[in-house]
């Protein structure tokens, strides 16, 4: 049994488009929870199994897995055929993998420090900075019009993910916005988005 942890508007919500884009919500039951956010509203909720109470949270069979990535590698390889990341085992599988990795290490760390105005040189050391990374995406879209290639996959779903969220953070740059936008624009996107927005109405109205 898959069971999905999910607050409205929050990193979950790629979960949420992960889903929908492979066809597979008859297989997962999506349960909302309300997490600490940055205004000061809601909280902690018990129910939720996130050893730090955050989202998403996906319960396998009694384990739970948290990070995106991670559960985005699980459930693309549980549901091979949903054509939504190369076949395990493939040389596309492992640049999959990487853009998995390089997201939750490089690209999100990076566009939050940018964002906080957070610069250090170990940190750079580390990791570079936003616009390095930034490059870096560009240079996979001229090869495009998607990370991987010509196929749409739920890297693009994760990576695009920040600038969905804060487009004021969006490099000024063409290629990338472009395909920010058709990562918005996609059928199943919009359809978690207004659902998304309704399951957050229904928690203000419970709070």
């Amino acid at each position: 049994m898959l069971t999905l942890f999910h607050s409205p508007e929050s990193r979950s919500v790629a979960i949420l488009s992960l889903i929908e884009e492979m066809g597979i919500q008859d297989w997962i039951d999506i349960r909302t929870v309300t997490i600490p956010r940055m205004d000061g509203s809601g909280g902690r909720d018990p129910s939720n199994p996130h050893p730090e109470g955050k989202v998403p949270a996906l319960v396998h069979d009694g384990q739970v897995i948290t990070e995106r990535a991670a559960i985005i590698l699980h459930l693309t390889s549980l549901f091979p055929d949903a054509g939504l990341a190369p076949r395990v085992g493939t040389p596309d599988w492992g640049t999959f993998a990487m853009w998995m990795a390089w997201y939750q290490g490089v690209l999100e760390p990076t566009f939050i420090m940018e964002g906080a105005g957070v610069s250090h040189p170990w940190l750079t050391a580390a990791m570079r900075d936003h616009k390095t990374a930034a490059d870096r995406l560009r240079a996979a879209l001229k090869e495009g019009p998607w990370i991987m290639g010509n196929d749409f996959s739920a890297a693009d779903i994760l990576l695009h993910g920040p600038y969905a969220w804060f487009p004021e953070g969006t490099p000024d740059d063409p290629l990338i916005r472009d395909w920010v936008d058709r990562c918005k624009a996609r059928p199943a996107s919009v359809k978690v988005r207004a659902e998304d927005a309704r399951r957050m109405e229904a928690l203000r109205q419970a709070a």
